[in-house]
């Protein structure tokens, strides 16, 4: 009883077709009405406006998802799209469609089968709806075996390339085609630059015989010619192998997962202190950039354990942004495109829209990267818009990041609750009635999402209450809903400068799960019975119901507590708050909780084209702290709550101890001023950053700061039954995880150089972080910005410095006087 989706078929009520009647594109080998049934390496293609009317059968979708999240994502997208008309068909749960596995049969070629067992299906059921008529199903492969038992069986099929180029008047389409093996081997030279890759079965068996390591690549994003592999193993005596030189990378490219040899001791070097980044114009190996990476490294004493990959276990490849590099050939097809992540490879593309695509942010995806190439080989995905624009650069950052960002579907919205909405009886039945508490949020200054709150009052027994209440979003999402789903694929709420993509939809976010004042609103809270020395006497845990008396910023709740003549109940809370608050950070601070630093600004908008028009560092007040510590409290105390009852799977959040090597940057600096910097523990670090002053040079403990921040390591979320060790070393705690929220912030850097574009020469304060042999990396605190700037030249350095902007399009402008410069200069 599954649908074909066709408006051609009558049989179904009670779902709505979506599959068009007149299914007409204007095609030189298809005339006729036709439906498309494409398999899993035809997937590029059917982004393009003009792929309309296409049936993704289950087969075709479980396998994209198996190879690829980012494809998956991007197939679910079109499905989504309405105006497309896409439909999935569930062949493998269809009486008629559904087949077996037969012996001998492998997976991939049992998966051909179902889906030309599903095409012959829906041309048959078709024929008999439209007794005969013109609409057929054509049937897309790039698979030369499955295309020619498709033929035997009777089935309109064609090669994904001769049906697009059958097209009429869409050339541009054919950019988006996948290059083959053999297409590939045409487009490069005949000269081996790599060298052959292990087959799987020598993989494994090498690193089963510790011959061999496996881990995931890591390129250096300051040197195209530098990366690390993370051993995956626990213990491994090596945990990272460092990589240099193009024939050593052997085609890794980051996030790979690879197999790698670890040369012997005597061939082991140290990280390179030179920053390059692949400018070349051409294909050519840069062996200038080759030599002088070798003969820094020399220069170094730090050895690092080296290797070099051998194979490649798992690619991790996705579709990335960036921009066109044009082939100074005229007429020439065959291009480099530049990723923006400077940790990817140029990729070698074949357009015919070069012209048209310079200047322009664009998506290339990877075909193969064969071993006489000294590029990766791919194919245009497309047009994102105009470099520097402002729209087109958020949309850039957000697939950069993988975060999910199209409007929320019919599906999901679908589960929202009816409005309008309001608290029940039977509600109150199983909640705790906190409505006549004082509770307030403090916030930044236009927030609508809030989503926690806090409360502190005196008890009768002279002891504290305080409360931290966080939105029940729980309430509104019953698990496994299309909702619920959504919501978990997003993760969590990302912010933008002037812009947020929301998890849920915004009648939660912003209004039934926003925390605001006056109005009665579901929370979970987590509730302390303190003394006034901080000290926690009784915790507990409860669903509620509260009605937040104050929304308040961080300077109104700041100016609360400093105005003594308000003495009122959110006043009184708040001071309360704030007094315990000292207490808990200094507590934490004894046990050796790290205050790091990294450089913030808050933006002022243009409040018609919401371009950035001012920018200043953020000033944190004592009420920052304030909700931080409690907020850190709540995550805490809920940790050890649910490891308590849930002691195999309580998901908890842990920071690693760095590796003493990570410190050198730090250390180095700080004996460049004749300080000691400890990191025996996160206590002696503590200190020796608290200690590490210098007279008439104030900001030099927040540099001090920032490079330590450079030297931690990731947090990881993990579930308690896989690991044993707990312990969070920022926060000097033996237990976290995120009751709060957790949020990402992705926009700054392009909205500080956006801020640029029109301002002619700005002076202001900078200083360095780090030296390189041929750049040094720079601060400049008011804008919040870092970067590398570049000496003119490589043997004789020049006071004129090279500004490297991050975002291409959008950088300082280049004064008048000095047209020949390429690049925005600095006076240093």
């Amino acid at each position: 009883d599954i649908c074909c989706g066709s408006e051609v078929c009558k049989e179904r009520k009670d779902e709505a077709p979506v599959l068009q009647e007149d299914a007409c594109i204007e095609s030189n080998l298809c005339s006729y009405p036709h439906y498309l049934i494409p398999d899993t390496n035809v997937i590029d293609i059917l982004e393009d406006p003009l792929i309309r009317n296409v049936i993704i059968l289950q087969t075709v979708l479980q396998e994209v998802r198996h190879r690829s999240a980012p494809a998956y994502k991007r197939i679910k997208d079109a499905i989504h799209e309405k105006e497309k008309h896409f439909y999935t068909f569930t062949n493998e749960h269809h009486r008629e469609t559904f087949i077996e596995r037969e012996p001998g049969e492998s997976a991939n070629d049992r998966n051909d089968r179902a889906i030309r067992v599903a095409a012959k299906w829906y041309a048959d059921h078709l024929a008999k709806k439209t007794n005969g008529g013109s609409l057929k199903v054509v049937l897309l492969t790039d698979d030369r075996a499955n295309k020619e038992k498709a033929e035997q069986y009777g089935l309109i099929v064609y090669r994904c390339e001769e049906y697009i180029k059958s097209l009429i008047g869409n050339p541009e389409l054919v950019d988006r085609l996948a290059l083959q093996p053999d297409d590939q081997n045409e487009i490069t030279g005949s000269k081996l630059l790599f060298p052959e890759h292990l087959p799987l079965s020598r993989i494994q068996s090498g690193i089963k015989n510790g011959v061999l390591l496996q881990g995931t690549f890591h390129a250096n994003r300051d040197n195209y010619l530098e990366g690390t592999v993370f051993i995956n193993r626990e213990g491994e005596d090596i945990n990272e192998v460092l990589l240099q030189g193009l024939q050593n990378l052997n085609r890794a490219v980051h996030q790979d997962v690879v197999a790698v040899e670890l040369f012997p001791k005597e061939r082991w070097v140290a990280p390179s202190s030179v920053v390059l980044q692949d400018d070349s114009p051409n294909d050519e190996d840069s062996e200038e950039d080759e030599t002088e990476n070798k003969r820094v490294v020399k220069s170094e004493n730090v050895l690092k354990p080296t290797g070099r990959v051998v194979g490649i276990i798992k690619r991790n490849w996705r579709p990335y942004c960036g921009m066109l590099s044009q082939s100074m050939i005229k007429e020439a097809t065959r291009h480099l495109f530049t990723p923006a992540d400077r940790r990817i490879p140029r990729i070698r593309i074949e357009t015919r829209q070069a012209a048209n695509l310079a200047g322009q942010r664009i998506m290339v995806a990877i075909d193969g990267w064969p071993k006489n190439s000294r590029y990766p080989n791919g194919h245009f995905v497309k047009n994102l818009g105009t470099a520097g624009d402002k729209d087109t650069e958020t949309e850039v950052l957000l697939l950069e990041h993988d975060v999910p960002h199209l409007p929320f579907s019919p599906a999901v919205l679908s589960f929202l609750p009816k409005m309008p909405w309001s608290i029940t009886e039977e509600d109150l039945k199983v909640r705790a009635d906190l409505r006549h508490l004082g509770v307030c949020s403090v916030d930044p200054p236009g927030c609508t999402d809030i989503d926690d709150a806090l409360h502190c009052r005196e008890l009768e027994n002279g002891n504290l209450e305080v409360g931290v209440h966080i939105a029940d979003v729980s309430h509104f999402i019953r698990p496994g809903n299309a909702l619920d789903q959504e919501a978990a694929s997003r993760g969590t709420t990302v912010y933008l400068c002037g812009k947020r993509i929301d998890m849920v939809p915004e009648l939660l976010s912003s209004n039934l799960c926003s925390l605001r004042s006056n109005v009665e609103r579901l929370a979970f809270s987590c509730i302390w019975e303190m003394n006034h020395n901080a000290e926690i006497i009784k915790t507990h845990f409860t669903k509620s119901v509260i009605n937040s008396k104050a929304s308040l910023t961080y300077a109104e709740a700041q100016m609360r507590i400093d105005d003594t003549t308000m003495n009122d109940d959110i006043t009184k809370s708040l001071r309360g708050l704030n007094r315990l608050a000292k207490i808990l950070k200094g507590r934490r601070t004894e046990k050796g909780a790290l205050t790091l630093s990294s450089p913030e600004v808050r933006f002022h908008m243009d409040s018609e084209t919401h371009d950035p028009i001012d920018l200043q560092t953020k000033e944190l007040k004592e009420t920052n702290s304030m909700v931080e510590e409690f907020m850190l409290l709540a995550n805490i105390s809920v940790a050890q709550k649910i490891y308590d009852e849930f002691s195999e799977c309580a998901l908890l959040r842990k920071h690693p101890s760095p590796p003493p090597s990570n410190y050198d940057i730090l250390i180095k600096a700080a004996k460049s001023r004749d300080l000691n910097i400890h990191i025996d523990s996160a206590k002696a670090l503590a200190d020796s950053l608290n200690n590490a002053t210098v007279e008439n040079f104030p900001y030099f403990n927040t540099l001090l700061r920032i490079l330590a921040t450079l030297c931690m390591m990731q947090a990881v979320y993990f579930c308690s039954g896989m690991d044993s060790d707990f312990h969070h070393y920022g926060l000097a705690s033996p237990i976290y995880t995120h009751f709060t929220s957790p949020i990402r912030r992705a926009s700054v850097a392009f909205h500080t150089q956006l801020f640029f574009k029109n301002k002619g020469i700005i002076n202001e304060e900078g200083f360095i972080l780090f030296v390189r042999k041929n750049a040094i990396i720079i601060l400049i605190p008011k804008f919040g910005m870092e970067g590398a700037v570049f000496f003119d030249n490589k043997d004789k350095p020049s006071p004129h410095l090279i500004f490297d902007s991050e975002i291409p399009g959008v950088s300082v402008p280049v004064p008048e006087s000095e047209p020949e410069a390429k690049k925005p200069k600095l006076d240093c």
